[in-house]
């Protein structure tokens, strides 16, 4: 048995994944190209925030503006203020409906808590609904046995940057529960006596065993933001109020589902432009307040059943219904917004080396004309550990609430002799289509030499139409875009010791919309790493990336105000590389019962080690080197 284990030890193991037809699947079966980020790898990095772990999945556009805001996207779908990825935890939609975004360092859990992240490229409108356009990320919490017990880690360093989290979990007959607190904090990246975010976090998360596997779980928590400097468009303060709160409950059992959630968005503070153009144009709502005050509600409840018959059918259906609300300023009165879906999958396997997967989904919503998402892929398995996976799939992503009702000013300040303002108002259009993706994609994984090599390619192209842009005059849509390219990577495990990657995409965009509704993201991206783990304790990890050169767009703000002085900055974003480097040290470590353990970690993360001082946007912060010591104990 232990040369077994000793055996297996060096084996890349083959990873099960719920994301792609909402139950656990081998990868190589899912009808979508998926990756997963397990907790080592979150550990193992460094990384402060998700945003930064993403960077090493190939297709994945991730571009960070301030020390508190990032824009994350896949294969090319990228803008100032992204809003076609779906977010979720456990699950639970953390994607604001009304407002587009994801507050990506203000995700509702602490690091310690997540077991592994899986990310899905492409449109899986079919199973998600709207806003899963180009693709969805579901952060997977630990249960509260996989993280009995305490534990807390404290990281701090550079640009006033505090990570944080305490958490704490137990288990008394068929009741569990994970309680966990944590502090995130750093200064700006182009002021270092400024504050660029801070937010406290607070969470529980509840379950109780049921008969044979089923369950009932409830979590509930809350984001208080005292501070966000976020995309260069907005600078929004919290003052006083939680800007983010949930609860979620569920009962699961095999096959069988019943999830309902609450979400609330509640943001308050002034709305500022770029600092380029602020001396010149400033928004407010009708009344000329420049505080925007929104409060956001979202309530949602959906089922899903699965039906297996033998070991070549099983038959999907689902049902959802969410509730938006909305009330703020800078729309023009209350408004709400009822969505409904509806959607089956089947998944027929009529031979080992061929299996058929199709999807049909058909929403309702209240701004929109019904829709109907469908995808269908082809999975053939020539030999074994060899796939080839062929997927189509459509998806939508309707207009949200402040792109339907806004009714907000924008005012104009111009120096003598112009007249000292001019002010315009700005409406939303209630005439806007859903924008559409439709993508093809084909793909390979293969293992090789008695799995110790996995290789993966892809190659894709997608057709996005009626684009939504957003300007000071109102709403603008039309046009298309046409994103393709390829993909490809390898994970190996050289020794029981030491383990790496490299990857790398390649990406062509065709667009006839022009303003910065335009695409805009680098040709190639190269993306390697490296990790040993020994036995004394000692382990680390160098990850090194290379981000191509790209153009991207701005307003015609910029060129309206040039004979004022306003300089515009460089569309053009040349090629940037970033290494970060961890190395780590357990210095204790205490082998307990039914495999539990207490241990202890002291580690040092460097966050661009080459110090390759630069811009991920035009409008973007500076970003340089930053040091970071870490400290995580387990009792």
């Amino acid at each position: 048995m232990d040369k077994q284990l000793q055996e297996e030890a060096l084996y890349l193991k083959e990873e099960t994944v719920s994301i792609a037809s909402r139950y656990e699947q081998p990868i190589s079966k899912a009808p979508s190209d998926v990756y997963i980020i397990t907790d080592e790898d979150i550990r193992q990095s460094g990384a402060l925030d998700l945003p930064t772990i993403l960077r090493r999945i190939p297709g994945m556009e991730v571009i960070q503006v301030t020390g508190a805001d990032f824009n994350v996207s896949v294969r090319g779908n990228n803008q100032l203020s992204a809003n076609k990825l779906l977010l979720m935890v456990d699950g639970r939609s953390i994607y604001v409906d009304v407002q587009g975004v994801n507050f990506w360092q203000a995700i509702p859990i602490t690091l310690p808590e997540i077991k592994r992240i899986e990310v899905l490229k492409g449109p899986a409108s079919v199973l998600y609904g709207f806003n899963a356009f180009d693709g969805v990320i579901n952060i997977i919490t630990k249960s509260p046995d996989e993280i009995k017990g305490a534990t807390v880690q404290v990281g701090g360093g550079e640009y006033g940057t505090l990570r944080s989290a305490a958490v704490y979990a137990n288990r008394h007959q068929q009741f569990s529960y994970r309680l966990s607190y944590g502090h995130d904090q750093n200064q700006q990246w182009r002021n270092r006596n400024a504050p660029a975010f801070r937010d406290d976090k607070f969470n529980v998360h509840t379950e109780y065993a049921l008969s044979g596997d089923s369950k009932l779980s409830f979590s509930g928590g809350l984001v208080d933001v005292k501070d966000f400097d976020g995309n260069v468009t907005a600078e929004v303060v919290n003052t006083g109020v939680p800007a983010l709160g949930y609860a979620h409950a569920s009962y699961d059992q095999p096959n069988f589902f019943v999830r309902a959630f609450w979400n609330r968005y509640d943001i308050n503070g002034p709305v500022t432009t770029t600092p380029l153009l602020a001396p010149f144009l400033s928004f407010t709502d009708r009344n000329f307040n420049p505080n925007q005050n929104m409060q956001g509600n979202t309530y949602n409840i959906e089922a899903q059943r699965g039906i297996t018959l033998g070991d070549t059918y099983r038959l999907t259906l689902g049902i959802n219904y969410r509730h938006n609300t909305l009330s703020s300023n800078f729309i023009d009165r209350f408004r709400t917004e009822d969505r409904m879906g509806f959607y089956l999958q089947n998944e027929w396997k009529p031979s080992a080396w061929l299996q058929l997967v199709g999807g049909l989904r058909y929403d309702l919503d209240t701004f929109i004309h019904p829709t109907i998402s469908p995808r269908g892929s082809l999975i053939f398995t020539p030999l074994p550990n060899h796939s080839v996976r062929a997927t189509a799939a459509v998806g939508y992503r309707p207009p949200t609430m402040f792109e339907t009702y806004a009714a907000s000013t924008v005012t104009i300040n111009l120096p003598p002799p112009f007249p000292p303002t001019t002010s315009t108002s700005i409406q939303g259009d209630r005439n806007l289509d859903p924008e559409k993706i439709v993508s093809y994609e084909l793909a390979y994984q293969g293992w090789y030499f008695q799995h110790r090599l996995k290789v993966r390619t892809a190659g894709f192209f997608n057709h996005i139409s009626d684009l939504i842009l957003q300007t000071v005059e109102g709403n603008v849509q039309g046009g298309v875009a046409d994103i393709y390219g390829g993909e490809a990577g390898l994970e190996f495990l050289a020794a029981k010791w030491l383990s790496g990657f490299g990857n790398m995409a390649y990406q062509e965009i065709g667009q006839t919309f022009g303003g910065t509704a335009q695409r805009a993201a680098p040709r190639f991206k190269w993306n390697a790493g490296l990790r040993g783990q020994w036995e004394n304790g000692l382990s680390g990890e160098i990850a090194y990336h290379y981000v191509g050169g790209a153009t991207y767009p701005l307003s015609p703000a910029f060129l309206n105000f040039t004979s004022f002085g306003v300089v515009p900055p460089d569309t053009r974003i040349g090629h940037y590389q970033l290494l970060n480097v961890r190395a780590a040290y357990r210095f204790w470590r205490e082998e307990v019962a039914d495999g539990y353990r207490r241990e202890a970690e002291l580690a040092l993360s460097v966050f661009n080690a080459l110090n390759d001082t630069h811009r991920e946007h035009p409008l973007g912060d500076l970003l340089g080197t930053r040091v970071m010591g870490w400290l995580t104990v387990k009792l």
